[in-house]
C-alpha cells in the first residue's frame, strides 16, 4: 500500500511540476530531468515496459524526497 501512495503522490509532484514548466518539456531542465531519471547513454532504448518502471520509480523516489523537505 505505501508503494501505491509513493507513486500516486509522485505523479502529481511531476505533474505539478510539469504543469508549472507550462508543459516545455524539451528544454534544457527537463533534459536534466529526463538524464536523471534514465541515464545519459541514448544507445540503449528502453523497452516500454522498462520506461514506465523507471518512471513510477522515479516518482517514488520524487515522493520520498518531498516528504523529507
Amino acid at each position: 500500500m505505501r508503494a501505491f501512495i509513493e507513486t500516486i503522490s509522485g505523479l502529481w509532484h511531476l505533474a505539478r511540476l510539469a504543469a508549472r514548466s507550462g508543459f516545455r518539456l524539451r528544454g534544457p531542465y527537463w533534459r536534466w530531468r529526463m538524464e536523471t531519471a534514465f541515464g545519459t547513454r541514448r544507445d540503449e532504448r528502453l523497452s516500454r515496459a522498462d520506461r514506465c518502471r523507471a518512471i513510477l520509480a522515479y516518482a517514488r523516489w520524487v515522493h520520498r524526497m518531498k516528504r523529507w523537505s
